[in-house]
């Protein structure tokens, strides 16, 4: 018969006299000893109260203040380690920073990269390891020179027009250092211009046509890599500390273009950096921080005659595109010169010419998963691989020039001119509809997974059924004037157009807010909400809420649309005259001003249009908490997404009409008809090689 082995976490003798002992307690997992004579710790209780009663109160004071560590006791920090993250993971990032000054245990917990980890995700920021990229070449810079003034051929004209003509670091060892650490990164936070070490390691008319002309071209030529040449001028809200001392507006710099370099040089080249997500969020805040404090760089990625093999005309398209494999981010940029271009970001130099597919002038570019297509206004579609440098297809089924196309893995969409908005499935390119029910051109296109936006002159925006050719929904007036440009993240819709404003809606909530004050023909009712059942399956957007938007500003309440569908949306303005709150039966608040019939403000109301572009919008894009917008006012915008607040106004990059932007959470990539390609950068001086762009 074998031993038992004694169980110690388990016993059956009833007399244990850890359990009834008098003298022991449990409070602080320590024996106390009584003092000699006392048999309880009752009795040793009653001798230390006639002690201090005896003692005059200037003594008891003193002595409250010894005794009060001796009450303290840290609950969170007792707890398990696992209890006490699940307790953290339910607090903001700031509130995490404070508790890392606590103590060395919180300090600890709060530090874990699983919480850090957590809030990254739940924002979509993804940690990469940085790419291994050449050291940057020096800069130079170059006088700015005139243009020949141009029609915008991206353009199509609007109803009124053709009725004239046609009816971080590792863990901390101490709180001090914990201070120090948060005392340095609200510095660099309230000032968006400090930069951020690294440690390592620690985003119907509808038919059916089978007419689609194909044909073959040269495939694209590459060119030789060559030092860039873009002179650049910091614009910043604080002094730069080191100032050019060019007499160029822009000033020359030996330094890199844009960001940190991506690699340190003190890293191996055959190391890779450990994921820090504190680190990666905490530069996401600081980019945040420098956009709201427009602090940025501005560089010049090309100007007029320079680098050599750079556009010789003007740009109408470009388009951030990064490699999936490589993970190196590029430029592609649409001329009127008939070409596409590949432009190095590290560099500056042309990677790539892409020709031959086009017999006039590139007005739109979409890039994607390998693929790109480019629209043109000889009525052409062409479609690319880049990885093979061949051209896959020309498409030339629209009767007028082609000003927008858009695609992904599933079809591909065109508008034009001629009215019509064309679909092809991918990547075998097969026609499926002709959508036709504008009036006017199609200026823009815009799709996800299951549907297709269409802006046009005709002031209406459209909405189709990607799969069927179905239109689903018409949103005529949707501004005062034709719509230029679009785009759709799902359910929302975001405008622009030659009324100078921008317009942001949700389709499933009907809310939204506007540059643009309420017209005579807004009606100030509300309507139910909308019956359309939606081919995909997303549930409604929480409403904007009424809050202010800047100091002295509120939310004005009116209507987007007719009666045929009214919603409410938001204005913002600015104090005018004495206003008389009214409670808002859609959101609750109490910050709206009462409209008079027609949507028609009180006379004297003042309204901050001066915010508005001075002229039409020709580029708008989504962004996580920001949307942006592109004018012929030689203007680039930022503004909340939530609420429609003016966050940044960029303005001293072009002298002519910008035709397109586009960004990613470092910097804004503009062109304009002076033939410049401005890199508007937030991200100098810190180190974004581990950020997924």
């Amino acid at each position: 018969m074998t031993a038992q082995t004694y169980d110690e976490g388990y016993t059956d003798t009833e007399d244990d006299p850890s359990l009834h002992h008098p003298t022991s307690s449990s409070f602080s997992g320590k024996n106390v000893d009584l003092p000699f004579g006392l048999n309880s710790v009752e009795d040793t209780e009653e001798l230390a109260y006639q002690l201090l009663a005896s003692l005059p109160r200037s003594r008891l004071a003193t002595i409250q203040r010894r005794l009060a560590p001796l009450l303290q006791f840290d609950v969170v920090g007792s707890l398990p380690a696992e209890v006490s993250l699940l307790i953290f993971s339910n607090l903001p990032f700031p509130t995490l920073l404070s508790c890392s000054l606590v103590s060395r245990r919180w300090n600890s917990l709060a530090n874990d990269q699983t919480l850090w980890k957590n809030l990254c995700f739940a924002r979509g920021w993804q940690w990469r390891q940085p790419p291994r990229m050449p050291a940057f070449g020096d800069i130079h810079s170059q006088h700015m020179e005139s243009w020949d003034d141009s029609d915008d051929e991206g353009m199509g004209d609007s109803d009124e027009e053709t009725e004239e003509d046609e009816m971080p670091t590792s863990p901390l060892q101490d709180v001090e250092a914990a201070k120090a650490e948060l005392t340095l990164m609200h510095a660099e936070l309230d000032s968006g211009f400090s930069s951020m070490s690294i440690s390592r390691p620690p985003l119907f008319n509808v038919s059916s046509t089978s007419s689609s002309t194909s044909s073959t071209a040269p495939g694209p030529s590459s060119s030789n890599h060559r030092a860039s040449i873009y002179p650049y001028h910091q614009f910043s809200t604080h002094k730069p500390q080191h100032p050019a001392s060019s007499k160029s507006p822009y000033g020359t710099h030996s330094s890199a273009r844009h960001s940190a370099p991506s690699i340190l040089s003190s890293t191996n080249s055959t190391s890779y950096l450990k994921p820090n997500y504190k680190l990666l969020y905490l530069t996401h805040i600081k980019l945040q921080k420098r956009i709201l404090t427009s602090s940025f760089r501005l560089t010049a990625l090309q100007t007029r005659g320079t680098p050599t093999n750079s556009h010789t005309s003007t740009i109408y398209c470009l388009q951030l595109y990064t490699y999936p494999t490589t993970g190196v981010q590029v430029l592609f940029t649409g001329s009127r010169d008939k070409t596409v271009r590949e432009w190095n970001l590290s560099t500056g130099a042309v990677e790539r010419v892409i020709e031959g597919g086009h017999r006039s002038s590139v007005l739109s570019i979409c890039v994607h998963n390998g693929y790109l297509a480019s629209a043109g206004s000889d009525n052409r579609v062409a479609v690319w691989d880049l990885e093979k440098n061949k051209l896959i297809k020309i498409i030339q089924d629209h009767d007028d020039s082609v000003l927008c196309v858009r695609f992904d893995d599933e079809r591909l969409v065109s508008c034009s001119k001629d009215r019509t908005v064309r679909t092809y499935s991918f990547p075998d390119l097969e026609p499926q509809f002709v959508l036709g029910a504008h009036r006017a051109a199609v200026n823009a296109v815009s799709i996800s997974s299951s549907l297709i936006v269409s802006g046009s002159g005709d002031r209406s925006i459209r909405l189709w059924d990607a799969k069927t050719g179905k239109l689903l929904r018409t949103f005529p007036e949707h501004h005062g004037r034709g719509i230029a440009s679009i785009d759709f993240s799902p359910p929302y819709i975001l405008s622009g157009s030659s009324d100078k404003h921008l317009r942001l809606f949700d389709i499933t909530s009907r809310q939204g807010w506007s540059t643009s004050p309420p017209t005579q023909d807004d009606e100030s009712s509300q309507s139910s909400p909308l019956p359309l059942s939606f081919p995909f399956g997303l549930s409604p957007f929480q409403p904007i809420p009424g809050t202010s938007t800047s100091p002295g500003s509120s939310l004005v309440l009116g209507s987007t649309y007719d009666g045929n569908f009214a919603s409410p949306f938001a204005v913002v303005s600015s104090p005018g005259s004495r206003r008389e709150p009214i409670l808002c039966q859609t959101c609750g608040s109490s910050s709206v001003v009462p409209l008079r019939s027609g949507g028609a403000s009180r006379q004297g109301d003042n309204r901050s249009e001066n915010n508005a572009h001075s002229d039409l919008v020709r580029s708008v894009a989504f962004g996580e908490d920001f949307v942006l917008s592109g004018s012929y006012d030689s203007s680039i915008k930022v503004w909340d997404r939530k609420t429609g607040a003016l966050v940044a106004d960029l303005t001293g990059g072009h002298t002519g009409r910008i035709f397109c932007i586009g960004f990613d959470c470092t910097k804004i990539v503009s062109c304009s008809e002076d033939q410049r390609i401005c890199i508007w950068d937030f991200a100098h001086g810190i180190d974004t090689s581990f950020l997924q762009l």
